[in-house]
């Protein structure tokens, strides 16, 4: 797949507070196009919300980033334009009552519908459908999601996918819009060993073909840039608690999620 041009990210004193305190505070690091960023750390650190701050989706509230050449958290629409989302809880999950060729053709028809551009809609149905049909496969192929593997084929439900499939769907899902930025978040949630390589192996392709990729993980190979997230020292929630789900949770309905 010859990807985009990745979009470079940097960050610095990045944080967002929420009504229980921060939610992440502090991030710094600096991100050339098409690499591979790992964001590690425990879960309730702030690890979903900067993914979120730094697609455009929710409104950092202190420091800032500048991602594509847009700086945040002034920019947020122009980020969310070449910017995607791979599986976030909450967020842009896969529903498993539909099959995984609802999910393409779903995906493909809003694709056409709003990220095409108005000289490809001066094409006939024909024509935008066989691009759709060409866009989905590439993205497939990308996302290393072998169809015919699959119970069912494409009329696998989403719930009879194992982890590493849905991640894969995902992905595929996120990469029809040929993104320059992709967050994916949960990389490494149960995940055997070999699956978890599999997943970072995925990833590193899609950086080494020219796509950024922002990938939450509780534990970061050796080879990636890591930026890390802890709960923030000194901003305790109710009776002492530092930062956790639910905090995150409140900090995602304080900010915001376009």
């Amino acid at each position: 797949m010859d990807g985009p041009h990745g979009a470079a990210v940097s960050a610095e004193d990045f944080g967002l507070k929420g009504p229980r305190g921060w939610a992440f505070q502090g991030v710094g690091f600096s991100a050339a196009p098409g690499t591979l960023v790992a964001v590690e750390g425990p879960s309730g650190s702030g690890r979903t919300c900067l993914l979120l701050a730094l697609t455009g989706r929710m409104r950092a509230t202190s420091g800032h980033a500048e991602v594509g050449g847009e700086r945040l958290p002034g920019r947020l629409a122009a980020v969310r334009r070449f910017s995607a989302l791979g599986p976030v809880p909450g967020v842009s999950e896969l529903d498993p009552s539909l099959t995984v060729a609802e999910h393409l053709r779903e995906r493909a028809l809003l694709q056409r519908r709003f990220g095409a551009s108005p000289r490809a809609l001066l094409r006939s149905r024909a024509a935008r459908a066989a691009t759709s049909r060409a866009t989905v496969d590439t993205a497939l192929e990308a996302a290393g999601l072998d169809l015919a593997a699959l119970p069912k084929a494409e009329r696998t439900s989403v719930r009879d996918l194992e982890r590493l499939e849905a991640l894969r769907l995902s992905v595929a899902l996120a990469l029809t819009g040929r993104p320059r930025l992709l967050a994916v978040d949960d990389t490494d949630l149960k995940l055997s060993p070999t699956e978890r390589s599999q997943a970072w192996e995925l990833l590193r392709a899609l950086a080494a073909a020219g796509t950024t990729v922002l990938a939450v993980c509780s534990e970061a190979p050796e080879d990636t840039l890591t930026v890390h997230t802890r709960p923030a020292a000194g901003a305790p929630g109710p009776a002492g608690r530092t930062t956790t789900e639910k905090e995150t949770a409140d900090a995602i309905a304080e900010a915001g999620r376009a």
